[in-house]
């Protein structure tokens, strides 16, 4: 027999905003994901992102758009990869006080690979020098090698 639990709100919401980010994570991941799949991906990481404003910080906020933004551009999707790639970079410029190194180093990757999604090359060349610059510039080892790994993979769209 399983136990109940009764969550809080709050709780709830972090445990939503949790499970939502590593399902999208999960499907990005996917080489092989159908239409079904690349729906169900757009929706989670958009709920994601909610369950973040109602219970995170302008952290977890600018997290979720840059999740929002990934997910579009690994679709192909240029304008709304662009805006929610904007409105991370936003979020780290009024929360930059609460930001880690690496949001930073992601929020220009973001920025970088819509505008080479949406075929504006300069704009696109700009922020992926920026998002080297501070990828190089992450202190913490571990999260250097990952946001770099994270840098040289998906798609550039000719960027690269």
């Amino acid at each position: 027999m399983s136990e109940d639990r009764t969550y809080s709100l709050q709780e709830a919401h972090q445990h939503f905003a949790r499970t939502l980010n590593g399902e999208v994570w999960g499907l990005l991941e996917k080489e092989d994901r159908s239409p079904a799949e690349d729906e169900r991906m757009v929706h989670a990481a958009h709920a994601s992102c909610y369950h973040w404003l109602v219970v995170g910080t302008g952290v977890h906020q600018q997290r979720g758009e840059w999740l929002i933004a990934r997910v579009y551009a690994e679709l192909g999707r240029a304008e709304p990869a662009l805006r929610h790639a904007a409105r991370c970079l936003a979020l780290t410029e009024e929360f930059a006080g609460l930001m880690q190194d690496f949001d930073r180093a992601y929020a220009n990757e973001a920025v970088a690979r819509a505008n080479a999604l949406a075929g504006n090359r300069e704009q696109a060349l700009e922020y992926l020098k920026r998002a080297q610059e501070s990828g190089q510039a992450i202190g913490d080892e571990q999260s250097k090698a990952i946001f770099l790994g994270d840098l040289e993979g998906g798609n550039w769209h000719g960027l690269k």
